[in-house]
């Protein structure tokens, strides 16, 4: 439907997963693409390989977003590629679950914060000042800001931080008339959660859907806050969880 058209974003973390179903969605819909990943090249090609099949450009950075100068280093080469940032999606994040407290693992703790909320704010200040009226950030969160999760509690931690953080620069983004909201998957089957989760175990705590959601499914949430459809829209959580209460 070319929603859009003629818009460049900037996506951490698609090399696969929801990241990548984003991207792909954002392509289709007439964006050219630049990814950031940390270490799967094999699947940040691939990933680039399928947004030039659909006749987009797409250009892809490896490292960490926890380093500063990388954040800036890239940010001018998209800028320098694309002419301009209309879309940031924050989306890159790690997760390390411990059945009690007293196993977490301090390297973990430090590390989850780092990649799922720090990072994200390092790449945040960095790209804002090209961001434009109209442009959007998105920001990846999870249902488990508003219901916790017994084996992740670092990572919710980092989560509700996400939607903290969500709501505080939209109120600071508001006169330059920038839309920041986020997006609170429920269970997805990933890459990543199938890694470190039993699918069967985490439909355990089921949706109304009873099913984990595909990162296809809720790509298309990012996709609303990002087109102009959303123009109304700032500071705000989308909840594609299959049906979960969580009143937030």
């Amino acid at each position: 439907m070319g929603k859009l058209d003629g818009k460049s974003a900037l996506i951490t973390g698609a090399d696969s997963g929801i990241g990548k179903a984003v991207a792909l969605l954002f392509a289709l819909e007439g964006a050219d693409i630049a990814i950031i990943y940390h270490s799967s090249e094999k699947d940040a090609e691939k990933t680039k390989e399928e947004i030039e099949h659909l006749g987009k450009t797409c250009i892809i950075f490896k490292g960490d977003i926890n380093d500063y100068e990388f954040c800036e280093e890239t940010t001018k080469k998209v800028i320098a590629q694309f002419g301009k940032i209309d879309i940031l999606i924050n989306n890159a994040g790690v997760q390390f679950p411990a059945e009690h407290i007293e196993k977490l693992e301090e390297k973990n703790i430090r590390k989850t914060f780092d990649s799922n909320i720090v990072g994200m704010i390092l790449l945040t200040k960095v790209v804002f000042s090209n961001l434009k009226e109209g442009s959007s950030v998105i920001n990846t969160t999870s249902v488990s800001a508003y219901q916790g999760h017994p084996e992740l509690l670092d990572y919710s931690a980092t989560k509700g931080a996400i939607v903290s953080f969500t709501r505080s620069l939209a109120l600071q983004a508001k006169p330059k008339g920038i839309r920041i909201n986020a997006v609170a998957p429920g269970p997805v089957a990933t890459p990543l959660t199938e890694k470190t989760f039993d699918e069967k175990k985490e439909n355990l705590n089921k949706s109304p859907l009873e099913r984990n959601a595909t990162p296809e499914e809720v790509a298309f949430s990012f996709l609303f806050l990002a087109s102009a459809d959303a123009a109304q829209i700032t500071g705000q959580v989308l909840h594609p969880n299959g049906g979960m209460i969580v009143n937030g």
